[in-house]
């Protein structure tokens, strides 16, 4: 994905100015939001390395295969609890929609996520998926 386009995680900034720089390593997200935002960019991206080292060692999988035909198309984040610059945890509710490139087919991931900050940095631990 080029820097100027526009972040698949719909924050209004370019990638460039927005999840880019998280998946390369030059900055670390500052909340919960954006370590989710983040996530889900990297989904949109094909990017499972920032997914296995954004993901807690007490519950990363050893390994991730991202479906390449799941094409993620929007992110609408609903809630948010704690999760701030300040905080040790939080919880970021969100439905994502997403597109089955080889049948067309059309979903949606309903979650509410849970994070916690250790050493500093945010870490995604696991979620509940609803309706």
């Amino acid at each position: 994905m080029d820097d100027s386009d526009r972040c698949p995680c719909l924050s209004g900034e370019t990638y460039g100015a927005c999840c880019g720089p998280l998946h390369r390593g030059a900055r670390t997200a500052a909340t919960a939001e954006a370590l989710m935002r983040s996530r889900y960019s990297a989904f949109a991206v094909g990017d499972a390395r920032y997914l296995l080292a954004t993901w807690h060692p007490s519950t990363r999988p050893s390994s991730l295969e991202l479906d390449p035909d799941q094409v993620w198309r929007r992110l609408d984040v609903l809630a948010t609890r704690a999760g701030g610059p300040f905080d040790d945890a939080g919880e970021v509710e969100f439905a994502a929609s997403f597109r089955d490139a080889s049948t067309g087919e059309r979903g949606r991931l309903h979650e509410v996520s849970r994070f916690v900050r250790d050493g500093g940095t945010w870490f995604y631990v696991d979620g509940d998926v609803g309706p």
